[in-house]
């Protein structure tokens, strides 16, 4: 089969999809941002189909959501078991055997031996919500810090967090007061002009140094709040021992630590949580994104004494929806089951190949990942430590044009974040469709590609 076979139509978008998109812009909020015009019909595993049939390898995820690829069979049952049963009580009025078995199965997989509790929302930004009002209500501290780079949400809370895009933040002040941003822990930018590790950490020493002594006194600060990877600040990875010497920074000031895992937890780094590769213990953790395969679900994991605040001082309608909360249990069954595993040594492949097609391609530059976390920058030349935006967006367009759907990140980066059930062989796949859009980006080329593929031998 050749690739140009995973096209029905001549053009993207095709004619289906040109009309729906038409109305799409009538009647959507124009808020949402729209990457690429993929209008979605059906998916299975790590393939997408559009309204005009064109195939897709889609190594997103819907934003490293569907953990366990599209419609897993075994998630399928449960959610069709569970909605003969019923479909909603509301966990926050109501018990229900889901929401409890959920909540268990959290405390169990969590890192540290200590006793946890778990409160259960609907996404990302409610999870931190409800971890900045959690450590507010805990510690009578009214303060956080957060990060440059950091994304956390869009709601009024989680925004003051949030300091990833200025668009993000724009016309939408005053924020909640109390928020102290600090630079993030990468290396490749380093705001001190300092090398790892020779500067001691100067990143996490100017906290205490500078911002607790002039704006923030630290026994007025509830939480700090940070992504063990920053996710939409360009999937960063602080070096080591940076989280170690954080954590220790907020001991002394008895600070809670929350690790921000909506993106990088449930597996995607090779780790359930990706905090546990500095072997760090979180007092609070957010999760949200692959929790449950697609199924809108976002926690809050916290060491039991913490999580001790009166009933009905938190709470919501939809949290811990009962067939939300079914996906979530076989989505970790499917992970503990072996698709940590599979993260960790296809995303080792992937990385290795990557590093090897960065030798050969000018405009690929500092690679970086753990698992299916995998960011990179798209660069004018050899040797730049900034990405290009344009470049970057342009590779984007062209890769979706191939079959290929990836997303960008940070101010030049494009990420690979594929469902954790790929293969070995569909990541080749995905290897031989991305260095040949970049090779169309460096030429200026950007027509359809034809050169024969695998792909009949993967569906």
């Amino acid at each position: 089969m050749k690739r140009k076979s995973m096209r029905k139509t001549r053009t993207l978008p095709g004619p289906r999809a040109r009309k729906l998109i038409g109305k799409d812009s009538l009647y959507l909020s124009k808020s949402y941002t729209r990457v690429y015009p993929l209008v979605v019909d059906r998916g299975k595993g790590v393939w997408l189909w559009d309204v005009d049939g064109n195939r897709f390898m889609d190594f997103n995820a819907g934003i490293a959501v569907c953990a366990t690829g599209h419609s897993h069979p075994r998630v399928v049952a449960a959610l069709q078991e569970q909605v003969s049963r019923f479909l909603h009580m509301s966990g926050t009025d109501f018990y229900y055997v889901q929401e409890i078995r959920l909540a268990e199965k959290l405390a169990e997989i969590a890192p540290g031996k200590a006793a946890k509790r778990v409160f259960l929302c609907n996404s990302g930004t409610e999870a931190v919500e409800a971890a900045l009002k959690l450590t507010r209500y805990h510690t009578r501290r009214s303060q956080a810090i957060a990060f440059y780079g950091a994304f956390h949400g869009r709601t009024m809370g989680a925004l003051s967090l949030t300091a990833s895009k200025a668009v993000q933040r724009r016309h939408f002040s005053p924020l909640l007061p109390g928020v102290t941003h600090v630079p993030y822990a990468d290396c490749r930018h380093c705001c001190y002009n300092l090398t790892y590790p020779g500067c001691d950490f100067a990143c996490v020493n100017f906290i205490e140094e500078v911002v607790f002594k002039k704006s923030a006194p630290p026994d007025d600060v509830a939480a700090i709040f940070v992504e063990p990877i920053q996710g939409e600040g360009g999937y960063i990875i602080p070096p080591e021992g940076y989280h170690n010497r954080l954590k220790k920074l907020a001991e002394k000031y008895g600070i809670l630590f929350v690790a921000d895992e909506v993106q990088s937890g449930m597996g995607r780094t090779g780790k359930m949580f990706a905090i546990e590769h500095w072997n760090v213990v979180p007092d609070v953790i957010t999760v949200a994104k692959g929790i449950a395969s697609g199924m809108p679900l976002g926690a809050v994991i916290s060491r039991a004494p913490l999580m001790q605040w009166e009933p009905g001082s938190h709470g919501n309608t939809f949290g811990g929806n009962p067939v939300s909360c079914v996906a979530a249990l076989e989505t970790i069954s499917l992970l503990q089951g072996g698709l940590v595993r599979n993260a960790e040594r296809v995303g080792n492949f992937l990385i290795e190949s990557l590093r090897e097609i960065e030798a050969r391609h000018h405009s690929l530059g500092s690679i970086r990942g753990r698992g299916l976390m995998i960011g990179m920058d798209i660069v004018t030349h050899p040797g730049s430590k900034r990405g290009s935006s344009s470049l970057r967006n342009k590779l984007v367009e062209i890769c979706f044009e191939n079959g290929l759907l990836i997303l960008p990140c940070g101010e030049g980066a494009v990420r690979f974040s594929p469902p954790l059930v790929v293969t070995k062989k569909e990541a080749e796949l995905a290897l031989e469709i991305f260095e040949d859009s970049l090779a169309e980006l460096e030429k200026g080329k950007h027509k359809f590609l034809t050169k024969p593929s695998r792909v009949e031998t993967l569906i």
